[in-house]
């Protein structure tokens, strides 16, 4: 049967909408409660809508009775404080799973590729329904910074550069592209994710702001491009020896016993 999923992220797996004007709306992420949670990099978030209504970040499936990223419940407390983001998570009426703030601190190209992930936003996810999408709405203003989004995560002949103005948005089909941020400045940088069930609901948002993927790719220098390559490739050798030691130190110790 498959996924209901939504025709204009078929060909590269995002779109990117007109840009929000930010500066309309007051601060909102500086008043939520934070909770230590480790994404892609060094981040906090802070949560508006979880599994239970509770101020936490885990995956729905991690909860009793264990379910895909949907129907998410709004946290009174962290809503009160943050009216405008959750109407913005709320306007496209499509099913929210989790929707939270996340902080992210600086971040340069060469980290972020090293942090490139994919999500798990569907498991569990029922054959012959939406499929869960994310949607990213910059906060802060980070002109020099960039959402990276790759296919395959060692491979950068195809890598979408997006920029992260304030005001950015962007839904991205976080299960099909490896992705994370590079955030080069000296502050905190703060964005909105909200996780989307894909249907007419969220087709129709994404018509009426005009999605699309054909968006220039921000440019980088060669030699940045090039040690963020060699930083990606460092940092995956040592982690692979890390494991390998550390089971050949289980090894031995099974051995020994």
């Amino acid at each position: 049967m498959g996924y209901i999923k939504s025709a204009a992220l078929e060909d590269k797996g995002f779109v990117v909408l007109d840009s929000y004007n930010q500066e309309l709306d007051p601060k909102e992420w500086l008043d939520v409660e934070y909770v230590d949670w480790k994404s892609s990099g060094d981040t906090r978030f802070a949560p508006l809508a979880s599994a239970f209504g509770d101020i936490e970040c885990n995956g729905f499936w991690n909860h009793k009775p264990p379910r895909t990223d949907k129907d998410g419940v709004w946290i009174d407390s962290q809503t009160a404080k943050a009216p405008n983001l959750t109407r913005r998570a709320q306007e496209p009426g499509a099913n929210v799973g989790r929707c939270r703030i996340i902080e992210l601190q600086p971040t340069p190209y060469g980290e972020c590729l090293y942090n490139l992930h994919q999500d798990d936003n569907n498991r569990l996810n029922p054959d012959g329904t939406g499929w869960v999408v994310r949607g990213f709405f910059n906060l802060t203003d980070d002109k020099d910074s960039y959402f990276v989004l790759r296919e395959n995560r060692t491979d950068p002949s195809i890598e979408y550069r997006i920029a992260l103005p304030a005001g950015a948005q962007l839904i991205v089909d976080t299960q099909r592209l490896w992705h994370a941020a590079t955030h080069n400045g000296d502050e905190p940088r703060y964005c909105l994710i909200t996780s989307w069930t894909s249907g007419p609901e969220l087709d129709a948002y994404i018509e009426k702001y005009n999605g699309t993927d054909d968006v220039p790719n921000v440019e980088v220098a060669q030699d940045v491009l090039e040690a963020g390559y060699a930083e990606q490739a460092r940092k995956d050798a040592a982690r692979a020896a890390y494991y390998a030691a550390k089971g050949q130190q289980v090894k031995q110790a099974m051995s020994e016993a």
